[in-house]
């Protein structure tokens, strides 16, 4: 198939692309390469799938790959109006993987118009030209953070979510009521999959992950947060995108259902703390912990209820924490020559 995935150079766009690509599906990756984290992170995602720095920053021109024929690279902002329905009309897609965002629970306190115009005008553009151009599905990127302070566990896609304490929460669960609108009005299938606190090689550096190994080989005081007494559903890149390939690679058909929601995580909650030893333990290294307040926008505890995808697309994840740990590590020593 021919499909667009934004948010190409980011984290988890990154990995989808060298999988589908690998599996010789035609892609195109789209991503705006803006200056929220390092763009020379970003930029060395898409060395990896072939995509030269130097082309790659020119807006609005096509860049082919040097390593994979089926791939090549848009830079191009979702809000272009003008740009991505172009784009749409030439390239004839079959699906769209929509990642692109402003990610960020933190920085959406600080920039709220980064989210307002990448996550909702943006999305609102992508849905747009999927309706216009029959795009046979839109799989996009939800989050775990919609639940906000539920206290009901597992998570799961029948909880309310109406009370969102972020604006990046808002702004994902706002994509989920767009799509909910165009799947009723245009019969556009839509799936959406709520991600539970991805981590892995090539992982943003304002990520925990990052944070924790940054902090600890370097010696550096690891700020914790809420003293400590919080839980992550913490699951492996790997496991994520096999999910998402998973939806990719059934199309759905007449009968099935146009709009539907997904949880995609580990299903196994680590308190903070035993999941910093594990780095600790792995690195032979000791860290100097801050035990600090919980942050605004901050939530307890998240934990996934992903049965519906794994009883619908066969989804199970497989790499347990101290395997996914030890990935990163080597890919972190690697990559910041630690």
């Amino acid at each position: 198939m021919k499909i667009l995935v934004t948010g190409a150079a980011g984290f988890i766009g990154f990995h989808l692309c060298e999988k589908l690509v690998k599996e010789n599906h035609e892609v195109i990756g789209l991503d705006n390469i803006n200056d929220y984290y390092s763009q020379d992170l970003k930029l060395a995602r898409l060395k990896e799938l072939g995509i030269k720095s130097k082309e790659s920053n020119k807006f609005n021109s096509k860049c082919l790959s040097t390593i994979y024929p089926n791939f090549s690279f848009f830079r191009m902002n979702l809000e272009d109006r003008d740009s991505l329905p172009e784009l749409f009309k030439k390239e004839n897609f079959d699906i769209v993987c929509n990642l692109a965002a402003q990610a960020g629970v933190r920085y959406s306190l600080e920039n709220p118009e980064a989210y307002i115009d990448s996550n909702l005008v943006g999305f609102a553009n992508i849905i747009e030209c999927c309706r216009n151009h029959h795009i046979k599905h839109l799989i996009y990127a939800s989050s775990s953070s919609v639940y906000g302070q539920n206290k009901k566990i597992p998570f799961s896609t029948d909880d309310r979510v109406d009370e969102p304490i972020s604006l990046y929460a808002a702004t994902k669960r706002s994509n989920e009521i767009m799509a909910y609108t165009y799947s009723h009005l245009y019969k556009l299938p839509t799936t959406g999959l709520r991600f539970f606190t991805v981590y892995g090689p090539w992982g943003r550096p304002d990520m925990a992950m990052f944070l924790f190994a940054d902090a600890i080989t370097n010696g550096k005081v690891l700020k914790v947060f809420n003293e400590g007494n919080l839980e992550r559903d913490f699951t492996f890149v790997d496991d994520i995108v096999n999910g998402v390939m998973a939806v990719v690679n059934r199309v759905p058909s007449e009968k099935d259902s146009k709009y539907n929601l997904f949880n995609i995580g580990n299903s196994k909650p680590i308190n903070l703390l035993n999941f910093i030893k594990e780095i600790e333990d792995q690195l032979g290294l000791s860290a100097e912990k801050q035990l600090m307040p919980m942050q605004p926008g901050d939530v307890d505890k998240t934990w996934a209820d992903s049965k519906p995808l794994m009883e619908n697309f066969d989804y199970q994840p497989s790499i347990e924490i101290k395997e996914g740990v030890q990935k990163y590590l080597q890919w972190f020593k690697m990559y910041y020559n630690s």
